[in-house]
């Protein structure tokens, strides 16, 4: 079994934040790949089904931001998880929005649901950064990530979340870069082939009619020639 854990804060008042892209991610790859319906474990909200021939757990911490590795380590003690076999969506501000990437390990750079699963379990899982963009000045951050995505940003947004579910199964498969190029065709579709200029048409080429004969006497042509 795998373990696909979006962040975000609990509640319709954080619901369409920036900070809880995470969330809007596992939901949409629940709402189309037909898992079981949502309910309360683990100090969240899971679901079970299936992606490809692999076996997921979706869960959405609720215990705020902050404290998520405590529902993550929760979960996964729970099925005997490792480190390895967890798959972390969270809000990235060094990503322009609309950029989705994935690694493993390292830091996290500030992030405090990245922090908190840190503490709880190590740094030896996956993410899949999804790019919200940066306000530009550090002060700005909390209220920025705490702020609904604007209205302009609703078609990338949604072309984004179905690359993550059109790519989900290759993802639950170990194929990160399958993954990736799913998102990439969502976001930047291939253009229609260009239809082949038509050619001009041209008109068929005629031969020239034949000179008419001479058919004047020698004694003639002298003649007319002296006129």
């Amino acid at each position: 079994m795998q373990l696909f854990v979006g962040l975000g804060n609990p509640g319709p008042k954080y619901a369409r934040n920036r900070h809880n892209i995470g969330f809007m991610a596992v939901e949409r790859i629940a709402e189309d790949h037909g898992f079981a319906p949502w309910r309360a474990k683990f100090q969240g909200e899971v679901t079970e089904g299936r992606l490809g021939s692999e076996k997921v757990l979706l869960l959405k911490p609720t215990t705020f931001m902050n404290l998520s590795g405590q529902s993550v380590g929760e979960a996964m003690r729970f099925y005997k998880l490792e480190p390895g076999d967890v798959t972390v969506f969270h809000d990235e501000l060094d990503l322009v929005p609309g950029k989705c990437r994935v690694k493993r390990g390292g830091g996290h750079a500030g992030h405090n649901g990245l922090r908190s699963i840190h503490a709880h379990i190590g740094a030896e899982y996956a993410r899949v950064r999804l790019g919200i963009g940066h306000p530009g000045r550090k002060e700005m951050v909390a209220h920025y990530v705490l702020q609904d995505f604007a209205k302009a940003d609703a078609d990338w947004l949604d072309d984004l979340l179905r690359g993550i579910s059109d790519g989900a199964a290759d993802l639950a498969a170990g194929h990160a870069d399958k993954f990736q190029n799913a998102v990439a065709r969502r976001m930047a579709p291939a253009k229609p082939e260009k239809s082949a200029p038509k050619a001009e048409t041209q008109k068929p080429a005629t031969a020239e009619e034949p000179a008419p004969e001479d058919e004047r006497t020698p004694l003639q042509k002298l003649v007319d020639k002296f006129r």
